[in-house]
């Protein structure tokens, strides 16, 4: 059993660090489950290059803090030089919120770089998709503070449920296939990355470190979607991603494969039979490559 973690005690804050990485390390569950699958996707999808300088972005929720635990640790066994700047926006945080990620960041040996945004009070009166436009406004803050850094790369917490939540949300809710790519080169900011390398890591590993740790971390800290986490007074969902991640559930239950088969589905699309795509924001129709039958063939 792993020492939890003890909020009130400021002596467990200051030596709880060297436990959170030796749960990486030596319990066999999370070694299997966090560590082992975080290396995969950095190797498999080539995320990191000898002499990368990554922002690791922490939001201040369980994602974001491991994946700082993981990069330490994958940094203290490195195979090549790199370097790592945890970055942390704040947004507009109520102080209690500020105050948690601090004390997190402190118990788990995590140096932050803290900067300011009014992102928050800029969203919180639009009427329609604030948390799109918050996630762009964020992300642009985000590369422009990395690069101030000297980095060339942001890293994001997005895991394995997000990647399948996000294919099934474009499909029912936006009639388009697309889903979380786990690296992506910078429009807007030459020279810069965006990777994701727990794309590979299923959620409920990730709760089970938290709670094993006793743990405590932010869930959705805006004012307008405090509660984009939770059910409604009504028991119904309060967001399309919570709908999508209750109908995945709802369909493990007949179906024990549904979320590899969503995951999969991303990395084995069959060009040839889909109506259209696009590449590179450009449209393409199946009839562009579409030929008659050789009537010898009949």
């Amino acid at each position: 059993m792993t020492p939890k973690l003890d909020y009130a005690n400021p002596e467990s804050l200051r030596s709880f660090a060297p436990e959170a990485e030796e749960s990486l390390r030596r319990v066999r569950r999370f070694r299997e489950n966090l560590m082992t699958p975080f290396t995969r996707a950095i190797r498999t999808y080539d995320l990191l290059q000898p002499g990368d300088r990554v922002a690791v972005c922490i939001s201040g929720g369980k994602d974001s803090m491991l994946m700082a635990k993981l990069f330490q640790e994958l940094q203290r066994h490195r195979k090549f030089p790199f370097e790592l700047v945890f970055l942390v926006m704040d947004p507009g945080y109520t102080a209690p919120n500020r105050q948690l990620i601090e004390t997190n960041a402190l118990a788990l040996g995590i140096p932050l770089s803290i900067f300011e945004s009014d992102i928050f009070d800029a969203v919180e009166h639009i009427p329609k998709s604030p948390c799109y436009l918050c996630a762009r406004m964020r992300r642009g803050h985000l590369y422009k503070q990395a690069q101030l850094r000297g980095c060339n790369k942001i890293a994001l917490g997005h895991h394995y449920d997000d990647v399948i939540e996000t294919i099934l949300m474009g499909m029912l809710w936006s009639g388009q296939f697309q889903t979380m790519m786990p690296r992506i080169r910078s429009k807007n900011f030459p020279g810069m990355e965006l990777i994701r390398p727990m794309t590979l890591i299923r959620e409920a590993d990730i709760e089970a470190w938290r709670d094993e740790l006793g743990l405590r971390f932010l869930r959705c800290a805006c004012h307008f979607t405090e509660n984009c986490s939770t059910l409604g007074p009504d028991g119904a969902a309060v967001s399309k991603r919570l709908e999508t991640k209750m109908l995945i559930r709802k369909l493990h239950e007949t179906n024990p494969d549904v979320e590899s088969h969503l995951y999969n589905s991303a990395r084995c699309v069959n060009l040839d039979t889909v109506l259209g795509y696009k590449l590179h924001g450009e449209e393409h129709s199946f009839l562009e490559d579409f030929r008659a039958p050789d009537p010898q063939d009949e």
